[in-house]
């Protein structure tokens, strides 16, 4: 679990082919690594990747074929610079917004220019997929707990304030034409699968599942 809060970047230093899928190294001067072991969880430009080697300032991580096809990683070359976060503690300041490190799809950055102080950029997704994706709602891009202005058809636009594009990779990697990791908000999704919820596919046929008319019964929704 993170929150989407970029503790660091780090810049890939090898991509090596390992029987059809790879093993990535990273390494990064700013991570604290002091508490980091084999087996820990590194989000790495938003992807939840296992540490399987390190060292004194590196991980390597082995990534799979559905990982590749599924994320903006199959288009990373060595010398690109990641957005970093170690899996947050159960005493760690929830910062951000609920964050798996597992990416729904990719998006395209379609826009980028500034905005006063701060950068403003438009990104698309696919269509089945802004439906989870709520104007002033949290999104995950690249690893980064954004907050969408607004979404209209299927591009989302955002604002990026000074601070956050200094300490990821926004700044330096992200242009117009950009394959960027998307997260949609874990809680549109678990509410989704409970809005359609029916006895014929729940395992307890005595329950009538949530629906709309249920919510808005007890106000959540209007």
């Amino acid at each position: 679990m993170f929150t989407g809060i970029i503790e660091a970047t780090g810049k890939i230093v090898a991509i090596t082919p390992t029987q059809g899928d790879i093993r990535l190294k990273v390494q990064s001067d700013y991570l604290d690594f002091a508490d980091v072991k084999l087996g820990d969880s590194i989000a790495s430009n938003g992807i939840c990747l296992t540490v399987v080697e390190q060292g004194k300032d590196w991980y390597a991580v082995d990534v799979s074929r559905e990982t590749l096809n599924k994320t903006a990683m199959q288009q990373w070359q060595v010398g690109d610079v990641l957005n970093l976060e170690k899996a947050m503690l159960p005493t760690t300041r929830f910062g951000g917004h609920i964050v798996t490190g597992h990416v729904d799809t990719t998006g395209t950055v379609k826009l980028i220019k500034n905005d006063s102080r701060s950068i403003y950029i438009e990104i698309e997704i696919p269509s089945e997929f802004t439906k989870y994706v709520a104007t002033k709602g949290s999104v995950t891009v690249d690893g980064i707990s954004l907050t969408s202005n607004l979404v209209e058809g299927n591009v989302i636009s955002l604002n990026i304030i000074p601070h956050t594009a200094q300490v990821t990779n926004i700044s330096r990697h992200w242009k117009v034409a950009t394959k960027v990791n998307i997260e949609v908000d874990v809680v549109a999704r678990y509410l989704e699968k409970l809005l359609m919820s029916t006895p014929d596919n729940m395992s307890n046929s005595n329950h009538e599942g949530i629906t709309l008319s249920f919510l808005q019964q007890n106000g959540f929704s209007k």
